[in-house]
């Protein structure tokens, strides 16, 4: 039997994935969206060939429902999907901080849910997303959200409680290195580099380092080490990060995203 799928919310996150399903091989046909403003729902019923629905219509039609909203609006979401839902759809959730406990008591009647923690290079395939199954998932439930997510990028199955902290590491973890890029633009320009020369050789060095980190197999320190000569640039860099603390600033740069993570979840604008 055909399964449909809708993507409520479809945002920049939404329509990734929503891009990334279709290349996949999901049919058109199979697949509806939701937007707050009709011209993107147009937008999207133009360039996808998917029918734009209202909330309430998704959450009767379809089997699947991802809830790609922002975390401040779930609340308004949920309650108007609430009535729709029964225990045979399945709910996977993409909102940071919102726990599967929290989803299945606003929805009731043993409506499986599962949490999902994607990343924004979900937008170039290259995502990671990270899946929580909730009280009611079955492994089924588990796997077809594998299926779904891993149409842009890779997936990683965590017990919900590592949530936070995995939200902390990739889901916050691309504007860590944009960061850093940044500022070794700005160290490229200081030394005498044109900006646009800079950046590019930063960014073929990110990729490249990234390539060997996930291909090679070796442990991060031992690939370090075999660019690190004695007494040469490299270590001659490496000792001022470390006089300056930078491996202690981005452990505790983590922990303040981690612990950011439980305020929301917790319901904390603070």
């Amino acid at each position: 039997m055909t399964q449909k799928v809708a993507v409520l919310g479809t945002g920049k996150i939404g329509e990734a994935l929503l891009s990334g399903m279709i290349r996949a091989g999901w049919a058109p046909a199979d697949l509806l969206v939701t937007a707050r403003r009709p011209e993107r729902a147009e937008e999207l019923r133009t360039r996808y060939g998917v029918e734009a629905v209202s909330n309430a219509d998704a959450a009767k039609r379809a089997d699947t429902l991802i809830l790609a909203a922002k975390p401040q609006d779930m609340g308004r979401l949920l309650d108007e999907l609430a009535p729709h839902i029964t225990a045979d759809r399945l709910v996977i959730s993409a909102a940071a901080g919102i726990t599967t406990a929290s989803i299945e008591e606003r929805l009731g009647d043993g409506v499986p849910v599962v949490r999902v923690m994607p990343n924004t290079p979900v937008l170039v395939d290259e995502g990671m997303s990270v899946i929580s199954a909730g009280s009611h998932a079955s492994a089924a439930d588990l796997a077809h959200t594998e299926e779904i997510f891993g149409a842009v990028g890779k997936t990683l199955r965590v017990p919900e409680s590592q949530q936070d902290a995995c939200t902390a590491l990739s889901g916050s973890g691309p504007a860590y290195f944009f960061y850093l890029v940044e500022a070794m633009t700005d160290a490229g320009i200081l030394l005498g580099l044109p900006r646009d020369k800079a950046h590019d050789l930063i960014v073929q060095s990110a990729i490249g380092a990234a390539v060997m980190l996930r291909d090679s197999g070796e442990h991060p320190v031992r690939l370090r080490e075999n660019v690190t000569s004695p007494a040469g640039t490299t270590i001659s860099a490496i000792r001022e990060l470390e006089k300056h603390g930078v491996r202690a600033a981005l452990i505790a740069a983590l922990e303040a995203a981690r612990d950011r993570s439980r305020a929301l979840a917790s319901g904390s604008n603070s």
